[in-house]
């Protein structure tokens, strides 16, 4: 590949921000995913790149869903935006900084642009009608207004847009409008508020984006809705709303005013930026000047002499205008050398079912729901990816999924890398055989790795990624017609010749693949003994980590280690459990399962609850050591229960060679990280038990205590010892024979606990491999 290294071109990326005030659906999704994996082919390219992304805090949205939830503005946007952070980190979106619009940083910025625009003479002062709700005693902003909307008569349009048709409204061309908050119909007043003029810096527009959008190679819809705003005429457009949440006016007679959303929202990747600048000077470390990327006239630093910087855009189709227009002219009337748009990556709508997905009715699978699934997050992000709605909007069906996900990601995919894993681990001890590069297929192989490289520097993902299946295709292929099988019999140097090839292609296919499947790649790779670079700003990969320059190239793979199925394929079963689950809207379904709920604790509190008895402590110990047989088991594998907010499912090593399952009630608690990889202690002959679905062959032992106020659990940790190693009460005889099988009450009535930090049992410890067993946090707490 290209050799990298003399590279200047810089590459700053955002993706549209999303509205803070409801949990982000698989639509919004898009645009966050599109850019992560645009920014780590970039850094995996040599690029040195900035991704940025926030909650959008501000506005009409959030005063109304905080309204409604009883809670101020800064209340909503706290809570909303810790719900947004962890879901974008499970979809292992690497931003640089995901931050935040409502801090002083926005602030800052958007009132230097306000000010440059005024003293440059775009500003306008206007007095005009707007809907003013008498009951309760406010003006109304467009989000605030619900109404029928004049276009196409949907009865649902809002005050800014109509979301059937989408076109752009003003509150008082609304039909039957009435207040979104308590439903009377308004009337019209008048009110003061401010204009940027839009017509008076439509010259220097159009100058601009006749050059940007050859050179940036625009979409053709965001070209041509561009220009058809401009050909219509652009408008004097209002930036300021009668609102209380947003960002202060700094003009006098605005006082109660704000800034409009839509006028501080795009200045957001700028006050981001400078965000993460501020945070790594305040916590002493290296840090950078934001105006670099943003204003680099102006910067007290600067990159090398030549240094180009590509702003690349990710957004949906409806925020087109808000990013070739709007922006651009706050920016160019500023009279300020701000970085403007180079490339804008936009997509159409991903609908749902037999509808659309919808933020505000809570139609479609949404972020948490994923998370929930029991599905790892790459079989999410290859869906999206695969199926990316580039050139029209695209449907999401689980039938849909259920097929991309079997025959794409496991049939084509995921088959290649285990058979051929496999079979070199089986066959060869894990060493790669020494072949002969097989020219001819590794011509198929670079063609189409040069096509993948060319899509993704103009960001065509979708087509990338296809591009990266039939690399897969092609090998899977190879494979099959080698038949390594029959050839490591009959002619041993043709077995090895294709699984050598293969294997280096496998580590091609992980570099190319991991801005799509970031955590499946690093896993796979780390089955090669390596690891895919993917560092953020500031940071660095380890030695060795491998990069675009090392597709194409053989050598440096160490012997392949244990390897294990990463995707389970998805049975119709499974795929209907879903369809049913994510069936109308979110509200319908939290009330459904709060009902059920409801239902089971009073099915509860009827039913007559029997504690177990626990037995006098003189004969514990002797009932333990005859009955109670503890383990050590390593966990492997850990997902949630997709039918449980609290458990996890957990796959063990228990030293016995084959996997056993249990399940924890610990997803409150702990993460699938923090529990992915220990070695703990399980009840090993305890009954099974079925519990939301799946059986549960044992039981893991954690101990309780507090922090801060808040109740925690200590998983048990013996790290020391091998799986299947034998936990008993000193002194005992560790070969002693227990029982095949016991009850949950037969296991609680001896109490195991914490004392001092010792586990013991009726006054004597427990031991593995002849060591104590320790507690570093629960340490006077009961074990369970």
């Amino acid at each position: 590949m290209k050799d990298m290294k003399n590279i200047k071109t810089k590459r700053l990326i955002t993706s549209a921000l999303p509205y803070v005030n409801n949990i982000p659906h698989l639509g919004n999704l898009i645009q966050m995913l599109s850019a992560d994996v645009f920014a780590r082919f970039c850094r995996s390219r040599g690029y040195e790149t900035m991704y940025v992304c926030g909650t959008d805090e501000y506005g009409t949205a959030t005063e109304t869903k905080a309204l409604q939830d009883n809670k101020t503005p800064r209340e909503l946007c706290d809570f909303f935006y810790k719900i947004h952070k962890d879901i974008y980190e499970w979809f292992g979106i690497a931003f640089d900084k995901f931050g935040r619009t409502s801090n002083e940083e926005c602030t800052e910025i958007t009132q230097l642009i306000f000010k440059k625009l005024d003293e440059n003479g775009f500003i306008k002062e206007h007095v005009t009608k707007q809907l003013f709700c008498t009951k309760c005693s406010m003006f109304l902003a467009d989000r605030y207004v619900d109404g029928t909307c004049p276009k196409c008569g949907a009865k649902d349009a809002r005050g800014d847009q109509c979301d059937s048709c989408g076109t752009l409204l003003d509150p008082t061309q609304l039909l039957e409008p009435r207040c979104h908050t308590c439903g009377s119909t308004p009337e019209v007043r008048e009110t003061k508020h401010l204009y940027i003029d839009l017509p008076s810096i439509a010259p220097k527009l159009e100058e601009w984006m006749a050059t940007a959008s050859v050179s940036g190679r625009w979409s053709q819809n965001a070209i041509q809705m561009t220009k058809a705003w401009i050909r219509d005429g652009l408008n004097e457009r209002a930036i300021t709303r009668d609102l209380k949440w947003g960002i202060p006016v700094p003009k006098e007679g605005y006082e109660n005013k704000v800034f409009y959303v839509w006028f501080n929202a795009p200045i957001g990747y700028m006050s981001i930026t400078k965000q993460l600048a501020d945070e790594l000077a305040a916590a002493g470390k290296k840090s950078f000047d934001w105006r670099k990327w943003w204003l680099p006239s102006e910067s007290s630093e600067k990159f090398e002499d030549g240094a180009e910087i590509q702003l690349f855009q990710f957004i949906g189709k409806d925020n087109i205008p808000f990013h070739t227009v709007v922006f651009p002219c706050s920016e160019i009337g500023s009279g300020m050398d701000f970085t403007k748009l180079f490339h804008m990556s936009s997509t159409e709508f991903l609908n749902y079912e037999s509808g659309k997905f919808s933020k505000s009715k809570g139609i479609g699978v949404f972020g948490s729901d994923a998370v929930e699934s029991g599905l790892p997050s790459d079989a999410w992000r290859f869906y999206i990816y695969f199926n990316r709605p580039e050139k029209q909007d695209y449907q999401f069906t689980w039938s849909d999924f259920q097929e991309k996900y079997n025959k794409e990601l496991i049939g084509n995919l995921g088959n290649l890398v285990n058979r051929t894993l496999t079979f070199t681990a089986k066959n060869y001890g894990g060493k790669i055989p020494d072949g002969k590069k097989d020219e001819a297929l590794w011509a198929k192989i670079e063609e189409k790795e040069r096509r993948v490289t060319e899509l993704l520097e103009w960001a065509e993902l979708k087509d990338a990624l296809h591009e990266i299946f039939e690399i897969s295709d092609i090998c899977n292929k190879a494979f099959q017609d080698a038949e390594p099988w029959k050839a490591i019999k009959e002619n041993k140097q043709a077995a090895d010749d294709i699984l050598y090839n293969l294997v280096y292609a496998i580590k091609d296919l992980m570099i190319l693949i991991q801005p799509y499947m970031p955590k499946y790649s690093q896993v796979v790779a780390g089955y090669l003994g390596k690891t895919i670079a993917c560092a953020k700003y500031g940071e660095s990969d380890g030695d060795g980590a491998l990069t675009w320059d090392d597709l194409g190239k053989f050598g440096g793979l160490s012997d392949i280690g244990e390897t294990k199925i990463y995707f389970s394929r998805l049975d119709d079963d499974a795929t209907s459990t879903f369809r049913n689950k994510f069936a109308g809207n979110q509200a319908d379904r939290d009330s459904a399962g709060d009902a059920s709920k409801e239902k089971k604790s009073k099915k509860k509190e009827k039913k007559e609850k029997k504690e177990p008895s626990v037995l006098p402590v003189g004969q514990q110990a002797d009932f333990f050591n005859a009955n109670i047989e503890l383990t050590v088991a390593k966990i492997v594998e850990v997902k949630p229960n997709p039918d449980s907010d609290k458990l996890f499912i957990e796959t063990l090593d228990d030293g016995s060679g084959v996997p056993r399952t249990i399940q924890s009630g610990l997803r409150a608690y702990l993460t699938e990280q923090e529990l992915l990889g220990k070695s703990v202690i399980i009840a090993s002959n305890l009954a099974p038990r079925t519990m939301r679905g799946v059986e549960s062959r044992g039981m893991l032992l954690a101990g309780d205590y507090t922090e801060d106020g808040k109740a925690m659990v200590e998983v048990i940790d013996v790290s020391w010892a091998n799986p299947g190693t034998k936990v008993v009460l000193e002194g005992a005889d560790v070969s002693a024979a227990k029982k095949a099988e016991i009850t949950g009450d037969e296991f609680f009535s001896v109490k195991i606990e914490s004392v001092g930090g010792t586990v013991q049992v009726a006054g004597k410890k427990l031991l593995a491999d002849g060591r104590a067993i320790t507690m570093a946090k629960a340490v006077d707490s009961e074990i369970g």
